[in-house]
């Protein structure tokens, strides 16, 4: 199979000629027919955050396709169905978390295209109890990027709990910012889009954002202040600036969720006294359980989202995570196979 390896953190990923993987007990093996272009995967590829990845790894984690084959303990009927590997690659299944509906924060987790190898691959495995069904319909182009950037915007509203007439921020509209806004709409939620880029602020307008805030050219926070303040301000920029900017941005009782991860562990301030006072709650919130996964799905083949995507080749990828990293990807990419 073919599949884009990193081989040193940092360096170009190369494009390799690989043996198809067996699945082993408790895994599936899956052909991929979609899998989509993450931020997190350049994060991996370079080693920007703290737990970096070892290479030689494969990453990836919106990969889409049917299961070709099963491992020990895994029944065959799975055999043809169509399934999303996502982010959350297994957990442990008994600690607190997991039990609880918040398998998302196990410890013992492996992560798909970060810990184990991912979805930039013509196969791919994966634990059988992670993968999520993808239902007819939805196309498996579409699928992929529901399956980090559709759950994770549609986990970090859910947290967020706005409720109707609520104004909410959006701090970058991108592959993850498109669905952000329209999972606030979904709600009930004012809309305010905030990004640099007049062509993302102009995907905003057209999926029903209210109000549009160009930051290079203007100052977030005044703007949707004189449009009465966020209620939730909801950040996906991998930007500190935009952190500081969503949360002077917040109303009374405003929440703060914070989901972009910028390179470094960076940090912002955060004043206790008016924190307090003001009643402002901080959230992280990270990409979204098994549940959500098949919620986002639902919602899709309703009719109720759009995704935004343009189509590339793998062995396109190195310059398809330039595109990104310039700012002159629409929304998101999806490699087809």
């Amino acid at each position: 199979m073919k599949a884009a390896v990193v081989t040193d953190l940092g360096k170009p990923l190369e494009i390799q000629d690989l043996p198809v993987p067996e699945p082993g007990p408790g895994q599936v093996l899956v052909r991929m027919e979609a899998s989509g272009l993450c931020h997190t995967d350049i994060h991996a590829a370079h080693g920007d955050w703290p737990v970096k990845p070892q290479p030689p790894f494969i990453p990836g984690h919106e990969g889409v396709g049917p299961v070709q084959a099963v491992g020990e303990g895994v029944s065959a009927e799975l055999v043809g169905k169509r399934v999303a590997i996502p982010w959350l690659g297994s957990s442990c299944g008994t600690c607190r978390y997991c039990v609880s509906g918040w398998e998302t924060l196990c410890e013992s987790q492996v992560n798909s295209g970060y810990s184990v190898d991912g979805c930039y691959a013509e196969y791919a495995v994966a634990d059988a109890g992670a993968v999520v069904p993808v239902p007819e319909g939805v196309s498996s182009f579409d699928a992929a990027p529901l399956t980090c950037a559709g759950v994770t915007t549609y986990k970090a509203i859910k947290v967020a709990r706005v409720v109707p007439a609520e104004r909410v921020a959006v701090f970058g509209v991108g592959g993850l910012g498109h669905l952000a806004v329209q999972y606030a709409r979904l709600v009930g939620g004012f809309v305010t889009a905030v990004d640099l880029e007049p062509d993302k602020l102009g995907l905003a307008h057209r999926l029903g954002a209210d109000q549009i805030v160009n930051a290079r050219t203007h100052d977030p926070v005044e703007e949707i202040k004189k449009a009465g303040g966020a209620d939730v301000a909801v950040v996906l920029a991998a930007s500190p600036k935009a952190f500081e900017q969503a949360y002077r941005s917040l109303n009374r009782g405003g929440r703060l969720v914070m989901v972009g991860l910028p390179a470094d562990n960076a940090a912002i301030n955060v004043p206790i006294f008016e924190t307090v006072l003001s009643g402002i709650s901080v959230i992280g919130s990270i990409v979204g359980t098994r549940q959500d996964l098949s919620e986002v799905f639902a919602l899709h083949a309703a009719g109720r989202t759009q995704v935004i995507a343009e189509p590339r080749r793998l062995d396109e990828v190195n310059e398809s995570f330039d595109e990104v990293l310039g700012g002159r990807a629409e929304a998101r990419l999806v490699f087809e196979f």
